[in-house]
């Protein structure tokens, strides 16, 4: 296994998620890449570079509050790219 952030699975898939009822807000892949990136940049990491550790990393994030904080950057960040999307 090579080390990786457990984040950007999680995000990647509420950005799906969130972003599919908005049809006010860009929806391709740099839109969506754009949102990640400033979501993953506003969370502290937790990588891993184990299976072991994935498997722990992944019970701390099975909460609501990792949920709520979660959802607040990515909220944050769709309005960011929103307001000015990058894509061409």
């Amino acid at each position: 296994m090579k080390i990786h952030n457990l984040l950007e699975d999680e995000v990647f898939h509420l950005v799906k998620d969130l972003l599919k009822d908005r049809k006010d807000i860009c929806t391709c892949s740099k839109c969506r890449m754009d949102i990640a990136a400033i979501t993953l940049n506003n969370l502290k990491p937790k990588y891993v570079v184990t299976e072991k550790g994935s498997i722990y990393a992944k019970i701390d994030t099975l909460n609501y509050q990792f949920d709520a904080d979660l959802i607040k950057e990515i909220t944050k960040a769709i309005e960011i790219v929103g307001n000015k999307p990058k894509h061409e």
